[in-house]
């Protein structure tokens, strides 16, 4: 078996790449079963360059390979945000309840068809003696007025898919996994594997 790290604490997204990379072949740890990783602050100004500082602090650490991604709302009326501050938006404890307060508030009087957004996700790959990688994946859809739905985390109740005529939180996590901005970058994160196996 391949080892890898994913540098998350993030339940959620612990869940999504073991549904992605398990038929990979991969068997991986994440940062909640690493006792003594770094928590690494994350002072970029990008999606990119957070994911980086995380892939590369980890990998310096455990000497192995290490995906780590930075990943964020970006809602065009807002000019962008919340964007890399997507998990801190309302404040460092890091609700999601009160994020999604703070954009549904923001975006009041913003009418419907003025209420696009995608989510980003941008994965950096580290691995001993390699060049750090990033790859990138998007979903675009539109902010609701309301939540709707139980399912997923962060933004998901009030991140609606045009195409599919729910929003994220309304989806089974099949369904979510097959279309989501990280299962995008996931995807072209696949294609570009090869030079670290």
């Amino acid at each position: 078996m391949k080892k890898l790290i994913i540098a998350t604490k993030n339940q959620g997204k612990a869940k999504e790449f073991a549904a992605l990379f398990s038929p990979l072949g991969y068997e991986f740890l994440t940062m909640l079963d690493l006792e003594d990783a770094k928590d690494v602050e994350e002072t970029g100004t990008t999606f990119e360059a957070n994911a980086i500082l995380k892939a590369e602090a980890l990998c310096e650490q455990f000497n192995t390979m290490v995906i780590a991604d930075d990943s964020g709302l970006i809602i065009d009326a807002l000019d962008g945000r919340p964007g890399v501050y997507s998990a801190r938006y309302a404040g460092e404890a890091k609700s999601d309840e009160a994020n999604i307060d703070k954009v549904l508030a923001e975006l009041e009087d913003v009418p419907a068809e003025e209420r696009t957004a995608r989510f980003y996700c941008a994965l950096a790959i580290a691995a001993p003696g390699k060049e750090t990688m990033t790859v990138a994946g998007t979903v675009e859809g539109i902010i609701t007025s309301a939540r709707q739905g139980e399912n997923g985390f962060g933004y998901d109740p009030i991140f609606y898919v045009p195409s599919l005529e729910r929003t994220m939180a309304q989806l089974q996590s099949s369904e979510k996994n097959a279309i989501s901005h990280r299962a995008n970058a996931l995807k072209n994160l696949q294609a570009e594997l090869h030079h670290f196996s």
